[in-house]
Order: structure tokens, then sequence, then C-alpha cells
């Protein structure tokens, strides 16, 4: 039996950087970041003052301020950039099978913001005084639920958590629901609202993050040997995928094929990566398998590429070890130098960024990448934006506990 095809018809974005597919990838390319001093909560007494918090972005522009106060703040985000990518995708416009449409998201901590803020009502206040919609605004399923309910979408519906591999994850269930049948169309991606005192705290102890804090923009340097950790960030971003007879049936603008998924765990860390990367390879080699395509059909690798030490050169050690000669013709970069890394909802601003390179023939920068590392030696694509042929691209994400989740993206040929 021939493998339905899956194809992407849509994209949503919010990030750091820009409130719309356009202004993200406009900001990707000019090489601007989103990261600057906390404005959420009063940081002084913290050790990270940084973050790549959203910009501009008012939830009373897309829902009524009743409706805002039963959403917590991941939810509203995958809300608003499903309905960019559904738009795009035509969606909207009726002629689809509402039972064999799903949503299947990635996050990683759901509705922190809303435990949070109702643990400390319950414990300075009492029972009487936690809100009523404190658990339908705080579990992690419940924006994949909400999009549903907005528009009707009867399919498959879950929440994939895998830590910061999480979107990548949802994608690649996403594409593995339609192959299978049990969906024409899915809203997938990722959605992270984490940017809190508690989060920022817990990985600091961890000395996760960069304590850059007099120079947030240039914090987030990928493989840099002046990284210090990751910035924290938040987002989201909605994908349309789409069995490819069905999305050519309704007269669909195909954007990308989503023609591979590797996933695999480490089993070595709660935190680290194994050693040369052994899970990652794993999930490099399995997905290019998925796609049926060989080491030199890869143009561009969108990398975890997280700023901190043992990542970059864990995962450079791997692409290294994986594609062999192959590897000094790669191109690779990371776009969490610009947006930060935003947990659950990375992999999906990540996959956004390759659907738009293909459709661009651009390839994002690698920017504050400006002291060389020894143990990093691929192209980074550093701090310019290139213009290129770009046909066949490969996004990784990795994750705490191990996880790792590898999607390739390829330009549509009928």
């Amino acid at each position: 039996m021939n493998k339905r095809r899956v194809v992407v018809t849509g994209l949503g974005v919010l990030a750091p950087n820009g409130n719309s597919v356009t202004e993200y990838w406009d900001a990707l390319v000019a090489g601007k970041s989103g990261i600057g001093p906390i404005t959420y909560f009063d940081s002084e007494n913290l050790t990270v003052k940084i973050a790549g918090e959203l910009s501009n972005f008012n939830p009373e522009d897309h829902f009524d301020r009743k409706e805002v106060r039963k959403l917590d703040p991941f939810t509203i985000y995958a809300l608003v950039t499903a309905q960019e990518a559904i738009s795009q995708a035509g969606l909207d416009q009726g002629g689809v099978d509402l039972e064999k449409v799903g949503v299947i998201l990635g996050t990683g901590v759901g509705g922190i913001q809303t435990l949070e803020e109702q643990h400390s009502v319950f414990s300075f206040r009492g029972q009487r005084r936690v809100s009523p919609y404190f658990v339908p605004k705080m579990i992690a399923n419940i924006a994949a639920g909400q999009i549903a309910i907005k528009h009707g979408f009867q399919g498959p519906n879950h929440i994939i958590i895998s830590a910061c591999a999480s979107g990548t994850d949802g994608i690649g269930t996403a594409a593995r629901t339609i192959q299978y049948g049990d969906a024409d169309v899915v809203v997938t991606g990722g959605t992270e609202a984490s940017i809190t005192g508690l989060c920022i705290s817990g990985f600091a102890n961890i000395k996760a993050l960069s304590t850059r804090n007099d120079d947030p923009r240039a914090a987030s340097r990928p493989f840099d040997a002046d990284r210090d950790g990751f910035v924290l960030g938040e987002g989201s971003a909605s994908i349309i995928l789409e069995e490819a007879k069905h999305a050519n049936a309704r007269g669909a603008n195909i954007l990308a094929e989503l023609a591979g998924y590797g996933p695999t765990d480490d089993a070595f860390h709660i935190t680290q990566p194994a050693e040369g990367g052994l899970g990652a390879i794993r999930a490099m080699r399995n997905a290019l398998k998925d796609a049926n395509l060989n080491l030199e059909d890869v143009d561009y690798i969108n990398a975890h590429g997280t700023s901190t030490p043992f990542n970059d050169k864990t995962e450079s050690a791997a692409i290294i070890s994986l594609f062999g000669e192959h590897a000094q013709k790669l191109k690779v970069s990371s776009t969490k130098s610009m947006t930060g890394h935003s947990l659950g909802a990375s992999g999906a601003l990540e996959a956004a960024a390759c659907v738009q390179a293909i459709q661009h023939n651009i390839l994002p920068p690698t920017i504050n990448y400006t002291t060389p590392d020894p143990e990093c030696t691929l192209n980074y694509v550093p701090n310019i934006a290139q213009e290129t042929d770009v046909n066949v691209t490969m996004s990784n994400s990795f994750g705490f506990g191990g996880h790792n989740g590898v999607i390739v993206i390829k330009r549509w040929n009928e």
C-alpha cells in the first residue's frame, strides 16, 4: 500500500519577533531578535532578567474581555495562530468533512501561568477564592480542545507532551494520523506561555539559562564559543497538514510536503544529551528513512541549537557523525538565536521557518555568532541570511527526558 502523502497548506505564528507568519519570517531574514528585559513580572530579585516575550500582542484584539478571563495564555496563543493557519489554508470556506479534521498540538508545561496564579490564591485566600475556571484553563489538552470547539473539528484530538520536542512530535504524530487514514486534515504545531517567575527560577537553578542580562539581544548565541545558556521564550505556531489528494481536490495552495518523522529517546539522562548524540543520530536517520531520502539530499537543518554548552556541541557532533562528508556542505542554523527557546512551541516555530525557507529560497541566520567554537565546526549561516536553493530541510528538537523528534520538510512535487 502506498503511504498517503502529507502536505502543508497553512501556517500561523506568534513569536517574540513577529505576531504573524509574515512578521516572523521578515524578522528572521533580517536577523531581528525578540529577546529583551522581562516585563511580565518584577524580575529584580532573579538572577535571570531577560526572556523572549511576545511584543505588542493584546489578547483583547482577538477575544472579548470575558472570554480572555477563561483562557490561559498558552490557549490564547494557539487559538490565534490556528485561526491564521486555517484562514491561509481556506479551511474556513467550507467543503471539508469536519469529522475528518483533527487537532494535535504540542506543549511543554501547558497552563503554567494559571497554575501558579491559582495556587497563590489557594495558599493565601483559601478554597472559596479559587477560580471555577482553574482546571479547564490549566490542563494541557485544553488548547487542542478549544480549537476543536471553536471550529467544529471532530477528528482525533490530542496534546503531545515531550518537553522541548513536543511541537515537533505533535507535527510528526499529526502526519502519521493522516497517513493512517484517521484524518484528512490536522491542525498541528505547538504552543507555550511559560515565562513566569517559577519557570525562570527552575531553569536558572539548574544553570540552563543565560545570565547576559545587560545585553539581551546578544544572550542567545547558539554554537558560539561564548554561549552561556538558553533564553526562555514563548509563542505558538500552527501548521495545517493535509492529505495531498484531499488538498488538491479542494484547490488548496500547497506550501511544502511533510515527508518524514523520526522519534527516539536517549534513555541516558534527565537533562543532558547522550554522549555523541546517539539518540539524535537515530532520530535524524529514521526521519530520512521515513522520507525515503538520502543524506546528501538535505540542504538545510534548523538545529535545536539552544545556546547551551552541552546541546550545541553534541548536536554538531551528531550531524557530523551521521552526514559524514556531506556535513561540510550542509547549512545549519538556529533561529532560537532570535526567538529564545519556547519549549514545546519551539519545534513548531522552527518547522514554520523551514516551510518559509523553501517558499523563499532563503536560509535564516544564526545571529550573535562571533567566536567560533572548536567543538562546533559546521556552517551555521552566521549572522546574515543566505539566498540559495532550498529543497529539503530537516528540523531537530530534543527535550529533557532524552526525547528526540526530527521532521523532514521538502519542496512539493506532484
